[in-house]
């Protein structure tokens, strides 16, 4: 696939390339500055010296240091300044899209035009990636600022015309909605300005070493107001827990905090506090009594907890169950548009994020892309499992018979990571449907000519049971005679059946809203005929 670009040379700072550091420690000097990678492997301090070539020179008590400048950030008073550094197009908002996901992003985009992508970090917080046509060798052909702020900052830079594209790892509001409407910036949740492109989990990590594997949602919430202060108590060795975390204000902090306690957030001051999920990650992995939460892309050698939430269904932070979203603490990254400035060069960036060439990179940096994958569901799925015992428990009568439907039928076919969720008491798929829709389509093209794909309806326990049933047949046959308009001819060889159980087998609690969205869903079976 190809995208056109503008040639525009506005760039006025230097580039260079990717290098390896060692770590140093700290020395006092009078212009002192630190040389941070952005993956936090490297952390050098010294007097600095020049810039030269692209290169960072510092001088140590271990003599003068040479570092290549890409993906490092100076801080400091004695860093060289960048304040002329211009872009064709900026990109400002979410620190974790910004950091975590940006650069790998812009080296991708420009594989797909056969050109090369020179990165560096001007400034902390800010990268600048400037395209070079014929692989390198060529003219420059476009130059992209990513600011790494917050989410908030991606719809005021839009609003204010500092910004081409908004990160968010939220959907926009309402109100910043009708605020960019009201500027004529269009509909901010069109498919054509609304952009989901990757999904992540926060993960509770631990030390690799503690043997603690599970904590319900309880158990956090007294871990993260100072009520649980001993990993004995939790079934784990005698050492006091030291909680690491978020800014507070940060999004990371405020969606994990909204988590467990809504609005009301304790008094509690934890043992540390990290600017980011990398500094996070890196303080778990040396702390064996650290917990903490951060994005999946940033676990490294951290472990990753199993949660357990109110109604006793555990989820474990697989990619799996982040593409099907039914991990407790899973969400979306989203990159906005405003319909009246979007140039060329913006288009073309973000055809190449919607697309699936750019699943590969997104996969590399550590986020969850939107492609199909597909599980078994044999005798060791957990949920099957899980459901055998609910079965084995329940009185014999309709609702036991439908189960144990469930059960039979897992058994012929395997599951895909799409699923389709619903408004509540509707049929109309909600924002994501649209691109799975047509992801499943092009997943489908290659299956063999005896795969026989089953929409399998599911709904939240508001209502009678049978009338539930009834709902969920109906978003099916809703699934498959959109899936047939979308596909045209293109998947004649595919067989497509409808089942629905209605409130059975839930994926969340559902005792708020939340939980019941994630309930009302289609899921795609496809039967193991089929070569994976």
């Amino acid at each position: 696939m190809s995208y056109s670009l503008k040639k525009n040379l506005k760039t006025t700072a230097a580039v260079i390339a990717l290098t390896s550091g060692t770590l140093f420690p700290a020395m006092g000097f009078a212009a002192e500055v630190t040389l941070k990678s952005t993956d936090g492997t490297i952390n050098v301090s010294g007097e600095f010296i020049d810039l030269v070539d692209d290169t960072y020179i510092i001088r140590t008590a271990l003599g003068d240091l040479r570092i290549s400048a890409s993906s490092m950030v100076c801080e400091g008073p004695g860093c060289p300044s960048f304040d002329d550094v211009t872009a064709d197009i900026a990109i400002i908002g979410s620190e974790a899209i910004g950091q975590g996901m940006m650069p790998l992003m812009m080296t991708g985009f420009a594989a797909s035009l056969d050109a090369d992508a020179e990165v560096a970090n001007t400034a902390a917080g800010e990268t600048i990636a400037t395209l070079i046509d014929d692989g390198g060798f060529g003219d420059e052909i476009g130059s992209f600022l990513v600011k790494s702020t917050d989410d908030d900052s991606a719809f005021s830079a839009l609003l204010d015309g500092s910004a081409q594209i908004g990160m968010s790892s939220r959907r926009i509001t309402q109100d910043e909605a009708r605020a960019l409407r009201a500027d004529g910036a269009g509909s901010m949740v069109s498919a054509s300005q609304e952009h989901i492109v990757a999904v992540d989990s926060m993960v509770v990590v631990t030390h690799p070493s503690n043997p603690v594997q599970q904590l319900t949602r309880e158990q956090l919430a007294a871990i993260f107001s100072g009520q649980l202060t001993n990993w004995s108590e939790l079934g784990g060795p005698d050492r006091e827990i030291n909680v690491i975390a978020r800014e507070e204000g940060s999004a990371s902090y405020d969606y994990f905090m909204s988590y467990l306690f809504d609005d009301a957030r304790p008094a509690f001051l934890p043992q540390g506090i990290a600017p980011d999920d990398q500094a996070l990650s890196n303080v778990i992995y040396h702390d064996r009594n650290a917990i903490g939460y951060l994005g999946y892309a940033f676990q490294r050698g951290a472990k990753p907890m199993t949660l357990i939430n109110e109604c006793g269904i555990a989820t474990t932070p697989d990619e799996f169950s982040a593409k099907t979203e039914e991990y407790v603490l899973n969400r979306r990254m989203y990159l906005y548009n405003r319909s009246d400035n979007l140039d060329p060069q913006s288009q073309a960036f973000l055809d190449f994020v919607n697309s699936g060439e750019a699943d590969g990179v997104i996969g590399k940096s550590g986020f969850i892309d939107l492609s199909v994958q597909r599980r078994s569901q044999d005798a060791s799925d957990a949920r099957r499992v899980a459901l055998a015992n609910e079965v084995s428990r329940y009185d014999a009568g309709f609702e036991g018979e439908v189960m144990q439907a469930m059960l039979d039928d897992m058994a012929g076919n395997d599951r895909l990571s799409t699923t389709f969720r619903f408004r509540t008491g509707s049929a109309r798929l909600d924002e994501r449907g649209r691109l799975d829709m047509q992801r499943l389509v092009e997943y489908l093209q290659d299956a063999p000519a005896n795969t026989t794909v089953t929409f399998v309806g599911f709904t939240d326990d508001v209502g009678a049971f049978e009338a539930n049933r009834r709902l969920a047949f109906e978003r099916a046959e809703q699934v498959v005679d959109d899936i047939r308009s979308t596909a045209g001819s293109a998947l004649d060889h595919v067989q497509f059946a409808t089942a629905a159980y209605g409130e059975v087998a839930p994926s969340a609690c559902n005792v708020s809203e939340r939980g019941r969205s994630i309930n009302r869903r289609v899921e795609v079976w496809i039967s193991n005929s089929v070569e994976g």
